[in-house]
């Protein structure tokens, strides 16, 4: 991949989530007749979640940017029943299962940090004190 553009490009996230199209798409050239409702399905959701990483990490407000990454997060979940799905059919083998739900698991943990980590106003973490006065009660 050439020097990154764009702030998306920095983020791993997106870049794996590339990485997860291109394996995708690689598998449902192979998917016709009976499984091809599910590629088709398949080929959206995974394109959805960099299309989503992108245009949420370009979004200036907390909130615009955790619903974007929260669909991003939703599409990969949605990758992961339709792998499900396309393996109850014999559609794929289980190591391409196995592979492309681990990259799903890999993506969909780190947009759930990037969620948490902009979710909220946080503050310093504050230790306090307690003296127990027995006189007091």
């Amino acid at each position: 991949m050439a020097e990154p553009t764009f702030d998306h490009e920095r983020l791993e996230v997106y870049r794996l989530s590339i990485e997860y199209v291109a394996f995708s798409y690689k598998i449902a050239k192979s998917l016709g007749g009976t499984n091809r409702q599910a590629r088709d399905q398949w080929l959206r959701a995974a394109q959805s979640i960099p299309l989503n990483i992108a245009e949420g990490n370009g979004k200036q407000s907390l909130k615009d940017k955790n619903r974007f990454f929260e669909i991003a997060r939703g599409s990969v979940l949605e990758c992961a029943a339709i792998h499900d799905v396309l393996r109850v059919c014999d559609a794929i083998d289980d190591d391409s299962n196995c592979r492309g739900k681990t990259g799903l698991k890999r993506i969909v943990s780190m947009l759930t940090r990037l969620i948490q980590r902009t979710n909220g106003v946080s503050e310093e973490r504050i230790e306090y004190e307690y003296e127990y006065d027995p006189a007091a009660g």
